[in-house]
């Protein structure tokens, strides 16, 4: 087992599959305790269950619409009180409701960017008043390739994307003198259950766009993550790194 964050705390939305289970795991595997969160608790309690036993750290799970201000808040104060910090917050938490603008309803619109976006500002906003304090903590904000290409049939998704661009470097400077670094990660098109629900010649064209030419893993993902949290880049704040194959460059 990797110790670098031995003793450290994260809090990590949108954790029981794809992209933040894979996070969750990684950070599980460097030591550190965990709060899951969820929009089901007993699904939150397995995954909980399930990492805590494999690497024998303490894993705390959290159920939470991330869109609902107080319910963000609870999850906070319930894992400041389980584990009296949070040294790491990851805002992976996301969903997609896909339409062209034209056929997009204001309920779609509203629903990905009450998620995607104000859920990054509910989590951030109530966690970071204890980071300050402690003049400590490593911020992770997960956008996606599609805030910095665009995808016609996503205005929505992509808008809420963008936006956690735009809010990270803006937070990244407010929080630099108390020691908070706050990044993004700007994953490409990852293996996960919505890529895998997309037919087969769908995924042959989407890898043609891929520079090297195949789907991502989250795994990959989660190892960018897991070097934003360490104690070597300790140095990068404010910065999107783009996880995408090469999809993004220009």
């Amino acid at each position: 087992m990797l110790h670098g964050l031995t003793g450290q705390c994260a809090l990590i939305t949108g954790a029981t599959r794809g992209i933040g289970r894979a996070i969750a795991e990684r950070l599980a595997h460097a030591g550190a305790n965990l709060g899951i969160v969820g929009t089901n608790l007993q699904r939150c309690s397995e995954v909980a269950e399930e990492i805590g036993n494999a690497y024998r750290i303490t894993v705390k799970p959290f159920a939470c619409d991330v869109a609902q201000t107080k319910q963000a808040e609870q999850v906070v104060n319930d894992m400041l009180a389980a584990y009296g910090k949070i040294d790491i917050l990851i805002n992976n938490a996301g969903i997609t409701k896909d339409n062209l603008l034209m056929r997009l309803s204001e309920e779609d619109w509203d629903a990905v960017i009450n998620t995607n976006l104000k859920g990054v500002y509910n989590f951030c906003k109530a966690a970071t008043r204890s980071m300050m304090k402690a003049k400590y903590g490593r911020i992770i904000n997960v956008s996606s390739v599609v805030a910095l290409c665009g995808n016609a049939g996503q205005c929505n998704y992509a808008a809420a994307k963008a936006g956690i661009i735009g809010f990270s470097k803006s937070l990244a400077k407010e929080l630099a003198g108390r020691n908070v670094t706050v990044n993004v990660i700007a994953p490409g098109f990852i293996n996960t259950d919505m890529t895998e629900m997309l037919p087969d010649q769908i995924k042959e064209k989407l890898k043609e766009n891929i520079p090297l030419g195949r789907i991502g893993k989250p795994e990959e993902i989660a190892e960018t993550v897991a070097f934003l949290c360490a104690q070597n880049a300790a140095y990068i704040t404010g910065q999107v790194i783009s996880v995408d194959g090469g999809m993004s460059m220009a």
